[in-house]
């Protein structure tokens, strides 16, 4: 992992210096198992990947600007059970702050909330850092809204809402199937953020286009349009989209006139709040799991390039990283690219992020079903990452 790290941080043009201190600091993070041999298993079934590497890489994209790396992990991987996970998180959580001098208020007043003394759901804590130059990363924390049982996760979302000043903004997200992550900025941000991210299971491109809550926000066109590339039903140059980003058919999937839903994994949607007392969102994004909706990484390559190059960002580094992370080829392999993201955030340029797998422990191999189907029963796959 450290390896891949240090190729990745040179493809994000960071420095020798600063790709060497950023190596360190996810070994330590990560604890003991980043020294832990990869021959042998996982050590528990992390929900974070799809082969329970504790570890995910990604690229932010912006027009104009080379990419932005990030890492997720979850530093209690090692732990025995959620409530000692939880535990191990807030404590390396808690070291970055002191290492990098911020402070951890919005987080401590949410711990009740997500650390019970018997936690349930899939995770405890994941921490995010954003690699900057100069050695001291953004950070950010993801929270599991399930902790004190599923039947309670909107009472919690709408709690910790509250308590961090944003009473409105629970009424403002939109309809969902399960609330999966709450997720906070720690540290030097110019406008931290609260994010709230939602499960939408048979998400189709037209309810796609209808999520967005923020003012300002991007056209449902363009969502529609994201949605459909992505999830490969669109034709292979793109030209069945119209100019305001929907098809020939208004969004519908031009092969059979129908608006095609995620039939696999579930798509997610990002709702971000910043101002205190706002009633709605400053930011959202759409998460689409690549993976399962292509035959190989070629493919999902392929549909990560027309994005990127939709919105006048160059795709060079994203390849460039597929080969720093693994030596084999795009098409022996698929769900090396988990995710592709299209994120709009209140005064700031839209981004599209390519979310990378480690790949630690397994590859999944090719498949042959590589897009939605409207009349096919397929077992859903619930496991999903930010």
């Amino acid at each position: 992992m450290a390896r891949q790290a240090l190729r990745l941080c040179e493809v994000a043009g960071l420095s020798g210096s600063d790709s060497a201190e950023y190596a360190r600091t996810l070994l330590t993070v990560m604890g003991p198992v980043a020294e832990r041999p990869l021959d042998l298993p996982p050590p528990y079934a992390s929900f974070l990947s799809d082969d329970h590497t504790p570890l995910e890489f990604s690229l932010a994209f912006t027009a104009g600007s080379g990419p932005t790396l990030r890492v997720l992990l979850e530093p209690g991987c090692e732990a025995g059970g959620l409530a000692e996970n939880g535990r191990v998180g807030l404590r390396a959580v808690r070291a970055m702050a002191r290492r990098w001098g911020f402070d951890t208020v919005r987080l401590d007043e949410l711990e009740d909330l997500f650390f019970p003394e018997h936690p349930e759901g899939p995770l405890a804590l994941w921490c995010a850092l954003e690699l900057l130059p100069g050695g001291v990363p953004k950070v950010k924390v993801y929270l599991n809204p399930a902790a004190s049982g599923q039947e309670r996760s909107a009472g919690t979302v709408r709690e910790a809402l509250r308590r961090l000043g944003h009473g409105q903004a629970f009424a403002a997200l939109p309809p969902s199937d399960r609330h999966l992550f709450v997720a906070l900025d720690l540290g030097d941000w110019n406008e931290p953020r609260v994010k709230v991210y939602l499960v939408h299971d048979d998400l189709s491109a037209r309810k796609a286009a209808g999520l967005s809550r923020m003012t300002g926000g991007p056209r449902g066109g363009d969502i529609s349009r994201f949605f459909r590339t992505a999830a490969g039903l669109d034709s292979s140059d793109g030209s069945d989209a119209d100019a305001d980003g929907l098809g020939p058919l208004g969004g519908l999937d031009a092969r059979d006139g129908l608006d095609v839903p995620l039939d696999r994994r579930p798509g997610l949607t990002c709702h971000a709040f910043t101002e205190a007392g706002a009633d709605l969102p400053s930011g959202f994004t759409l998460h689409i799991p690549v993976r399962d909706y292509a035959r190989h990484d070629g493919e999902a390559l392929d549909r990560a390039v027309t994005l990127l190059r939709r919105h006048g960002m160059d795709p060079a580094p994203l390849v460039r990283a597929l080969s720093a992370v693994t030596g084999r080829r795009p098409e022996d392999g698929v769900g090396l690219i988990a995710y592709l993201a299209l994120v709009h955030q209140r005064g700031k340029p839209t981004r599209v992020t390519a979310y990378i797998s480690s790949e630690a422990y397994q590859v999944r191999p090719p498949v042959a079903v590589p897009v939605p189907r409207a009349t096919e029963a397929v077992p859903r796959t619930t496991q999903a990452v930010h």
